[in-house]
């Protein structure tokens, strides 16, 4: 409770009177654990009490409380986050969705699933598979992760350089709006035009237009089995041309991987996999094209990292040696949290640019004396470095901070974007003022006032 004052009581009050008993928490302590996502450095506050309904009715009343009472509303998945998109705001209430967690419907000959937002995509993808399907959408946080909160932040993954990402596999949405209707949105049908496309607005919009309480996702059937091309290199810049050069060879692959010494070090040092005595960037792709055609693409692959200039570079005939290296990627965010603390960055920028990009992205981290680690969703150009943060280093937040605002400057002069998949969140609403005219801004704002004409769904984040 902000102050114990007689309006948050009163609001409190009728909170409790419309929901069922234990929805409401209100310990410091247990709601402390509610208050903030991953982001490093993004702001949070205490909230006025965390909300956990398990119903989209209990969402429904708890929104029109707020209404009548003026009180801010952040909605919450899994927490694993990393623009502060999830932060609580001083006396808001904190609507924490994974109760609403069950796989309603697969419908395997329409090829598509129903599911609440507090579902976990990698149990959604799991249950798929049952049936011989798949949801391609596979955030690094995939065992953690809530499928309202990748709806959200039109969460990507390693599988979107061919698959595409989060928007392009949701068709329908039910969804409490900032004046407490339960609205639904969208279509099952493979084609709909049917008045604007607002199941697409609200893809992305990161709990600012409406809290999702349902989701219809396509499905794809289950991918055959997949080639791994991994290659070795000297720099990031040769890693880089080896990318473009795919690019150009018009190849796409169903994932293309970047990891840098930086992170292999960290992974070998924890998990003492022996990768970063061999390579000082690694790239890995996939091709899971079937039959000979795989095979061709998967050499394609081979001689673009070749002509790049790989030190070492083949086709894996040993499946379990590929996981292994698709591993390492994975492990590289937790492996540099090991060193100290650690700002996620989420440039985009075109494939043909990514070699520049990431040499000046080593350029940022020699200018501000901050050690700068690489992993990126390579094949689209999706970067995610990672500024390190050491323990007992009482100006390396500073520096790290400047080096994260030139970092989206030098994507944006590359005709890039501040953010490809995390979102804006707290984090990045100085670069979206960069990156978006005075014009195309009014339009967001006269969204927000439209559909949340009270302003109390997730206020202060993004626009």
């Amino acid at each position: 409770m902000r102050d114990g004052s007689s309006d948050d009581l009163s609001a409190l009050d009728a909170l409790a009177a419309a929901l069922p008993q234990g929805r409401i928490i209100v310990d410091a302590d247990v709601m402390s654990t509610y208050v903030r996502d991953q982001a490093l450095g993004a702001p949070f506050a205490t909230p006025l009490a965390v909300v956990r309904p398990h119903t989209e009715l209990e969402v429904q009343q708890t929104v029109r409380v707020c209404v009548d009472f003026g009180i801010p509303i952040v909605p919450r998945g899994g927490g694993t986050g990393l623009s502060g998109g999830a932060n609580a705001t001083a006396g808001c209430i904190v609507l924490a969705l994974d109760n609403l967690d069950r796989i309603k419907e697969i419908d395997v000959d329409e090829r598509l699933a129903v599911v609440g937002p507090g579902v976990v995509n990698n149990d959604l993808r799991q249950a798929c598979l049952e049936h011989g399907l798949w949801y391609p959408p596979d955030p690094s946080s995939a065992a953690w992760s809530h499928i309202g909160g990748n709806v959200a932040t039109n969460a990507g993954g390693i599988c979107c350089v061919k698959y595409g990402v989060t928007r392009d596999y949701v068709l329908a949405l039910r969804m409490v709006t900032g004046t407490g209707e339960l609205v639904d949105i969208g279509r099952r049908t493979a084609k709909g035009v049917a008045g604007y496309d607002l199941v697409g607005l609200m893809v992305g919009s990161e709990g600012t237009l409406g809290i999702i309480t349902e989701v219809t996702v396509r499905l794809l059937p289950a991918p055959s089995p997949s080639r791994t091309v991994a290659g070795y290199f000297d720099s990031l810049v040769d890693a880089g041309r080896a990318v473009s050069a795919i690019a150009t060879a018009g190849l796409t692959p169903s994932a293309l991987e970047l990891i840098d010494r930086q992170c292999l070090v960290a992974v070998d040092e924890w998990k003492n996999m022996g990768v970063s005595t061999e390579a000082n960037t690694v790239l890995l792709a996939r091709s899971d094209t079937p039959g000979q055609e795989g095979n061709q693409e998967a050499q394609a692959i081979l001689e673009c990292f070749e002509r790049a200039g790989a030190t070492w570079a083949a086709v894996s005939t040993d499946p379990e040696e590929a996981e292994a290296l698709f591993e390492a990627r994975r492990l590289a965010y937790p492996a540099m949290e090991r060193l100290g603390h650690v700002m996620t960055e989420d440039v985009c920028v075109p494939k043909m640019a990514l070699p520049e990009m990431l040499a000046r992205i080593e350029a940022i981290a020699q200018r501000h004396d901050t050690v700068i680690a690489n992993v990126a969703h390579a094949g689209d150009g999706n970067l995610h470095p990672m500024l390190l943060i050491r323990h007992g280093d009482t100006d390396g937040r500073t520096r790290a901070e400047a080096a994260f605002i030139d970092i989206m400057t030098e994507a944006l002069e590359l005709g890039g974007t501040i953010t490809g998949e995390h979102g804006v969140g707290l984090l990045k609403k100085g670069g979206l003022a960069h990156e978006l005219s005075e014009a195309a801004m009014s339009l967001h704002r006269a969204v927000k006032s439209a559909m949340d004409p009270f302003g109390i769904l997730n206020p202060g984040k993004v626009v």
